[in-house]
């Protein structure tokens, strides 16, 4: 799952030239046979550009790096979009799960504007699947799911009781106790994803199992629901269906209570709702809590004070794509927190609204 950390990271990045490869993929057959050739054209249109502007000799170790990075595509796995970052010093190739426009983009910095949108329309979480054989971590964006297979997950739990027998001498108690170590081992692994980032918690296993996690956890008031079973063989698509009404239901509830929040704040004269005024406050810091319809995108220029000047199309290197994931970006920078919601929940507020802190 791309996460705000890569986002921030890529963001960070200054090189000349940057490369951005952005595309559509396909996640079955037969429309996922024409995404290696989607590359393919993709790629060779960065390869020309990047001749008319740099010699052979500047752009061997880049042309290297990017022909690696494509041979790493497994196009059996794509998701709905495919992005591909390269720069002399960085190559990092994102599976999307939302679909993005196929483009091309040479500039300094790397395009991640459709990461952005990507991020914050789609409800995020983390799914762990507790097992001494197995403990998987899967990233959820929406209804997608996606298995976090790396050095730390799957993580095995270790010694005796799981590689190894007990001994002789031990009681209920000291298997009690070696769950509850390798479930904080877990738990202390885990906030290398987690970071600064609070999304939700789900968490199946054994009833036993995921009552010794919730004991030792440092993410408890995260934990949004349980599922009980043996998931060591469960695939990402039987999940999908047992994560999901989970996943509904904290979407529901983070609207209806950002929705009361947006009550109480009208009635103290605490909110703005025109993008402008919207626009201006969140790059000021004013903004506590962003309200945004799913599918509310406006294209926008920036006038000469640094106000928001609307456009009928985007288009045009001057031009904004979406004024609305540039709001939302100022916000969560500025400490504020973004509620995205359903389409018509703010149809008395032109989509957006803004509770102010003062």
């Amino acid at each position: 799952m791309i996460t705000r950390q890569d986002l921030k990271q890529l963001q960070s990045l200054i090189n000349v030239p940057a490369v951005s490869i952005l595309l559509p993929t396909h996640r079955t057959s037969p429309d996922n046979k024409q995404d290696p050739i989607r590359v393919k054209n993709l790629v060779d249109e960065a390869k020309t550009r990047l001749g008319e502007e740099f010699s052979q000799r500047e752009l061997e170790p880049l042309l290297n790096r990017l022909d690696t990075l494509v041979s790493e595509i497994n196009y059996p796995h794509t998701l709905d979009g495919l992005a591909l970052y390269v720069s002399h010093e960085f190559a990092q190739l994102y599976y999307l799960p939302f679909s993005v426009p196929a483009r091309v983009v040479i500039d300094k910095t790397f395009a991640t504007r459709d990461l952005v949108y990507g991020l914050h329309r789609d409800q995020r979480y983390w799914v762990f699947l507790l097992s001494e054989n197995s403990t998987r971590l899967l990233a959820g964006t929406g209804q997608t799911l996606e298995e976090v297979e790396d050095g730390n997950f799957p993580m095995q739990m270790t010694g005796p009781g799981a590689t190894a027998p007990i001994p002789f001498d031990a009681d209920t108690a000291y298997l009690d106790d070696r769950y509850r170590r390798f479930f904080q081992q877990v738990d202390s692994t885990f906030t290398e994803y987690a970071q600064d980032e609070s999304l939700p918690l789900i968490v199946g296993g054994v009833v036993r199992q995921v009552s010794f996690f919730q004991e030792v956890s440092q993410y408890t008031s995260a934990i949004a629901g349980t599922l009980s079973g043996n998931f060591d063989r469960a695939s990402l698509s039987e999940l999908s269906l047992q994560v999901w009404p989970i996943v509904q239901s904290v979407r529901e509830a983070k609207q209806a209570s950002a929705l009361a929040s947006l009550d109480v704040a009208m009635g103290i004269k605490a909110v703005v709702s025109t993008i402008e005024e919207t626009w201006r406050l969140a790059q000021e810091g004013r903004g506590k809590l962003l309200l945004v319809e799913k599918n509310y995108h406006v294209p926008a220029i920036l006038t000469e004070n640094g106000g928001l000047e609307l456009v009928e199309a985007a288009g045009g290197t001057e031009v904004m794509d979406d004024a609305v994931d540039e709001i939302i970006e100022a916000v969560l920078a500025k400490g504020g927190e973004v509620a995205i919601v359903d389409d018509g929940a703010l149809s008395a507020h032109q989509g957006i609204a803004l509770i102010l802190r003062y």
